[in-house]
């Protein structure tokens, strides 16, 4: 199995971008996805940055995929998706029916943004050039095991394993909402978030994570634990996260060259998470449930 990094996420300082590639440059994985996937206005990082960056991971052995817009909204984000869809060096992420289309005949990546919930979807998007698709992040194992059945040959599978999960997109931007801001006059506040704005419940509970138009899970999903049981997965994505990235990389892939028991991971590992993990959704349950583990016990006794 290979180990993706998905698109940033937030919106990051310009610095903090050029500093983290350069860091995983380096770092243990095989695909690293570039772009901006959630709002156009962040713009700190344009497209021949993104495209700099990418001939430098490219170098360094990456297989480099940009990664489309999930939510078109205006003329000028049509205009930067074409301009993406026609780059003719890198592989694209179509993360909208959009992409889908201007990439017919070509050979891109099915986002887990696409709604690929049946084999007659995968089927069609094979059709239109799809070598590899990242199934829905709520998907369960079962469903997935009930798409490959029937997989095309050939289609890599590839699904969200590590960071908070992307959820939903909306017009509206919560994060200037927040603010009592206009979306329109945003002043970029998701540059005072980098790892999104938690929402509590009225209970003190956290319950989501806004990320401008992007609703999040608060909770970090985290399959570490389940490795085993992906034999018909080709690909396993982690989403960047403001620290401890690469450390998150080097235990997915201890774990999958065998070199480090699952207990001693999921401990090391949620010695890194900054909110409490989650799995439901792999298991078929509420997205926010989280599998029973001897984890808690251990650093309750601080081992």
């Amino acid at each position: 199995m290979k180990l993706s990094l998905g698109p940033i996420l937030y919106y990051w300082q310009r610095d903090a971008l050029f500093e983290f590639y350069e860091r995983i440059s380096d770092a243990q994985v095989d695909i690293v996805y570039l772009g901006e996937t959630v709002c156009s206005k962040r713009h700190i990082f344009r497209l021949e940055d993104w495209l700099a960056v990418a001939e430098k991971l490219a170098s360094a052995g990456k297989e480099v995929v940009l990664s489309t817009q999930a939510l078109i909204e205006s003329e000028s984000d049509l205009k930067t998706l074409r301009r993406l869809t026609e780059n003719g060096r890198f592989r694209v992420e179509a993360n909208d029916m959009g992409a889908v289309h201007l990439l017919s005949g070509n050979e891109f990546v099915a986002g887990p943004h696409i709604n690929t919930y049946n084999p007659q979807t995968l089927a069609l998007l094979t059709g239109l050039g799809a070598k590899r698709w990242v199934m829905p992040v709520e998907m369960s194992r079962q469903m997935l095991s009930d798409i490959l059945v029937d997989k095309p040959q050939d289609m890599e599978t590839e699904i969200f394993g590590y960071g908070r999960l992307p959820l939903a997109f909306s017009a509206r931007c919560f994060t200037a909402r927040h603010y009592n801001l206009p979306k329109d006059d945003c002043q970029f506040r998701c540059l005072d978030h980098p790892y999104g704005l938690t929402l509590k419940t009225r209970e003190g509970q956290p319950f989501l994570a806004l990320n401008g138009i992007q609703t999040q899970s608060s909770g970090i999903y985290n399959l570490l634990a389940e490795l085993d049981n992906m034999q018909q997965v080709d690909v396993l994505r982690v989403s960047p996260q403001p620290f401890y990235t690469e450390k998150v990389l080097a235990l997915f892939r201890q774990r999958l060259e065998g070199r480090l028991s699952v207990e001693e991971a999921q401990f090391q590992m949620a010695r890194l998470m900054a909110d409490a993990p989650c799995d439901g959704y792999w298991h078929g349950r509420a997205g926010m449930d989280q599998s029973t583990s001897n984890v808690d016990q251990r650093l309750s006794a601080g081992s």
